[in-house]
């Protein structure tokens, strides 16, 4: 069986766990990180030396660093479905998850902890201002994008969706302004309809308000 180590209301382990939902597979999961620590202890790190989560193990593989386990479980288990057999098909799914994780991710994760992680007291409105026009700008491009077609590779849902997707929940559920972006709106609607976006992305983060440490 399928093992994913990871706390349920962390970022990185939302994409795994969606992907699985998404894949159907049975799984463990093992909670690690936040308040249930255990990234320090040798057993972790001899499974991802940078102690962080999440970390999947398959049979006798580990795999770490989200967007990798994304691109594995969707080859290894829905190649030519979420996993594109086409290489040029396949690589505009690819583009999109590199761009969330080199663009939209570090920016995103700046407004949420600026934001909704910090103590209001504490809150740098300069900072939290710059991280919400960076994710307008972001959003505002892949509104474009989505003009042209209903998912990010195509009209069929990818593995590229799952990444760019996973802050949308947080983004228009936070409290923050958000830009009118209606390509990008009607994509969250359809997402919403799947029941493994639901069951692992629309979950409560509450426990996250004003939280800047476990």
């Amino acid at each position: 069986m399928i093992k994913v180590w990871g706390r349920r209301s962390a970022y990185n382990v939302q994409k795994v766990l969606w992907t699985i939902g998404e894949l159907g597979l049975a799984y463990q999961h093992i909670d690690a990180g936040g308040s249930a620590g255990g990234l320090d202890q040798p057993d972790f790190l001899a499974m991802n030396p940078h102690g962080r989560i999440p970390v999947l193990v398959d049979g006798d593989l580990t795999v770490w660093e989200s967007n990798s386990i994304v691109r594995y479980l969707c080859a290894n288990y829905s190649r030519g479905h979420l996993w594109a057999e086409a290489p040029a098909k396949r690589s505009l799914a690819e583009r999109w998850m590199d761009w969330e994780l080199a663009t939209l991710q570090p920016d995103f994760l700046d407004l949420f902890w600026g934001f909704y992680r910090t103590p209001e007291a504490l809150r740098d409105q300069q900072k939290i201002q710059h991280a919400s026009l960076r994710c307008q700008k972001h959003f505002a491009l892949l509104d474009v994008h989505l003009a042209e077609q209903a998912f990010l590779a195509g009209d069929a849902f990818s593995m590229g969706d799952i990444p760019v997707a996973t802050s949308l929940y947080r983004y228009f559920e936070m409290g923050v302004p958000t830009p009118e972006i209606p390509n990008v709106r009607r994509w969250y609607r359809a997402l919403c309809e799947r029941k493994a976006f639901r069951d692992h992305i629309m979950t409560s983060f509450d426990e996250l308000y004003a939280r800047q440490t476990f």
